[in-house]
């Protein structure tokens, strides 16, 4: 009869004055001296071998989830794999193998401050740790606002060698030709900022845009009468597609909305990217048409448009919720003329959608095809502990 010992190994850290106990769980068939006084941090292959008490051809059949293994020995070396925290050498792995690899990242243009500078940093954070892997990365930019933009620096995207590619998923008619293209071509993508359902991307990192438009109607109107009208502004560019992202925050917003009976009066006002003269014209002639409006919301990153505005004409009575922790959002946050800021961490989007790219194709390992960053909400009282805690 099989039963389990216990024993503990304690390593002393004399400059901390304190002690590390592993508990290491056998057989009463193995000896226990073996394991005295090892540490688990290098361990080998070999060592969880005489620690199952099975055969290293057992051990690697186990890890790699291959070739035949009784279910006992499974669960033996499973379990000696979970207490010891195992993973493989992946840098022996890869060093080991001369293969070049390339991703392309393809996402907005921005200058300094904005939002896509945030996802672009994610990105040279994993260029800078993996540079030893024999990886390259290359990044595609497109006008955000012209769905044109996208089509022309994708066209030939394969006319080079690709290994992998992260898409800002803006677009999404465009980023489904690609998708398909790319499947065709058997090259893993990730989708960040926004899903696409139905595509295959090997996985997608960003919030759920949906829910995030149900958060802001409901900040909103938390703030506002039952009878109060509401702004919703967006962005027109010449060959512009609306987003994907703020289609979906859009429809959660006026579901809301609608669940919990606004019987306020929603106006819409079409603004320009880069001419504040026609947004103020704008601006002025439908709060002069419409006194009744107390709230205001865009659906991107550009709620320093609104906030620019209402600040200028001294409008503090209307409440303004926006998007990303963009430099000109912030400093509207902290003057209190932006009310609530909704953030969805872009450079960890960038960050671990390259990431994950990566772990596939060097090592072998999958990660989840769907990868939800929070929701965060900021507000002027909270907003420096955020800044201060960025990837």
């Amino acid at each position: 009869m099989i039963y389990l010992l216990c024993y503990a190994i304690v390593c002393a850290h004399t400059l901390l004055h304190n002690s590390i106990i592993h508990f290491t769980f056998v057989s009463e068939k193995q000896d226990t001296s073996y394991y005295m006084d090892k540490e688990f941090s290098n361990i080998r292959i070999v060592d969880i071998a005489k620690m199952a008490g099975v055969s290293v051809g057992t051990v690697d059949r186990v890890i790699h989830n291959r070739g035949r293994v009784s279910e006992e020995n499974r669960k033996k070396v499973q379990a000696i794999l979970e207490m010891v925290h195992y993973q493989p050498n992946l840098m022996a792995r890869s060093l080991a193998s001369k293969k070049q690899y390339h991703f392309v990242a393809i996402i907005p243009s921005f200058t300094q401050g904005e939002y896509w500078e945030a996802i672009s940093e994610g990105i040279d954070k994993v260029a800078a740790e993996m540079e030893t892997y024999n990886i390259t990365i290359t990044k595609l930019f497109f006008d955000q606002y012209n769905n044109k933009t996208f089509d022309d620096i994708t066209r030939n995207l394969l006319d080079e060698k690709v290994d992998g590619v992260l898409i800002a998923t803006l677009f999404t008619d465009s980023v489904i030709r690609l998708s398909q293209e790319l499947d065709r071509n058997e090259i893993p993508y990730v989708y960040v900022d926004s899903n696409i359902e139905g595509q295959h991307q090997l996985a997608y990192f960003g919030t759920e845009s949906y829910d995030a438009g149900v958060i802001a109607a409901r900040l909103l109107t938390d703030r506002l009468s039952p009878t109060s009208d509401i702004l919703m502004a967006r962005i027109v560019h010449s060959g512009k597609n609306d987003s994907n992202q703020g289609k979906n925050r859009r429809d959660g917003f006026c579901h809301y909305l609608k669940e919990v009976g606004f019987s306020g009066k929603l106006h819409e006002v079409e603004l320009k990217i880069s001419d504040s003269v026609y947004n103020f014209a704008k601006l002025n002639e439908i709060f002069e048409l419409n006194p009744g409006i107390k709230g205001a919301i865009i659906f991107n990153s550009t709620c320093y448009i609104l906030g620019n505005y209402l600040k200028a004409r001294e409008m503090q009575a209307v409440k303004l919720v926006g998007y990303d922790l963009i430099e000109r959002n912030t400093q509207l946050l902290s003057e209190g003329v932006i009310t609530a800021l909704i953030a969805q961490r872009p450079e960890r989007q960038g960050y671990e959608g390259i990431k994950s790219l990566c772990n596939y194709l060097l090592f072998k390992q999958k990660s989840e095809k769907v990868n939800l960053m929070p929701i965060d909400i900021l507000l002027r009282e909270n907003l420096k502990y955020y800044l201060n805690n960025k990837l």
